[in-house]
């Protein structure tokens, strides 16, 4: 009985130091556990723009994205995502419009008393039957491609601080082929912050957890020119160490990219079973 209490107060001593770093609108270095299985219900709306030659972009109602997400903790250095993406952004009805595949891989760690840093390398892959209409490349639902990069994370005590920095390629849609001038290579980069709010004093692994996040989020487009840079705080709530509920204002600060959306609220549902299998 007495290891059985243990491990359930290690499991959220574990869960509490890296709750912080559980950033909602881009990843962390550090894997989920080992045999672990998470289910994520990504959910965005936004204003979509249509853009005319020659004229300023206008708004043309609001759209939503759903993304569903399953996620395998495959080792402690492993992990893969598949996700779903449908939604009206490029049309009026509501419908699929692709999937995806993201795999990371942590190849450092230093781990100390409530802190660490960990290094990762991160890989994705999508095949989306949209439309081609805008100068920035989303394997998020909007482009066909493939993408790469390094994440690094550092824990400090409440303190989250990560950046990532990448590289995506985008292929022909599903749908229709790439324009002549179309937008082919973009760097991804992002700066993310989380801090703990509460609890203040930790007693068991059931205790709420409120984090808050401030990610800036950009992007250069390597083929043509232009740029965007994003601010997005966010709130997040996780409870009994499994159920996390994310929510989400993304809004562009600076840039001259083409997009189908500067802004957009977000609401991310997820649950997590470990020791899912053995």
């Amino acid at each position: 009985m007495r290891s059985f209490a243990f491990s359930l107060l290690f499991v959220g001593y574990v869960v509490q130091l890296q709750a912080q770093e559980l950033f909602p609108s881009t990843e962390p270095a550090s894997a989920m556990s080992a045999k672990s299985i998470g289910l994520r219900v990504n959910n965005e709306l936004f204003h979509k723009y249509d853009d005319q030659p020659g004229e300023k972009p206008v708004q043309n109602g609001a759209m939503f994205r759903l993304d569903p997400e399953i996620m395998w903790g495959i080792n402690k250095k492993w992990m893969a995502h598949i996700n779903f993406y449908a939604g009206n952004t490029h049309q009026p009805a509501f419908r699929f419009e692709g999937s995806g595949l993201y795999l990371k891989y942590r190849f450092f760690s230093s781990d100390q008393v409530q802190s660490h840093f960990r290094v990762a390398l991160y890989g994705r892959a999508s095949l989306v039957k949209n439309p081609v209409q805008y100068t920035e490349i989303n394997l998020a639902g909007d482009n066909s491609g493939v993408g790469t990069g390094i994440i690094a994370t550092e824990l400090l005590h409440k303190v989250a601080l990560s950046f990532t920095g990448g590289y995506l390629k985008c292929l022909d849609n599903l749908q229709e082929k790439l324009l002549p001038g179309q937008a082919t290579e973009q760097l991804n980069y992002s700066l993310s912050a989380g801090y703990l709010l509460f609890p203040i004093r930790y007693i068991s692994y059931n205790q709420p957890n409120l984090n808050v996040y401030v990610e800036l989020l950009g992007r250069s487009d390597l083929s043509g020119g232009g740029y965007y840079l994003d601010i997005a705080p966010a709130l997040q709530l996780i409870l009994n160490s499994l159920i996390r509920v994310d929510l989400v204002y993304q809004k562009q600060v600076s840039g001259d990219m083409l997009r189908c959306n500067d802004q957009m609220v977000a609401l991310r549902l997820e649950y997590n079973f470990l020791n899912a299998y053995k």
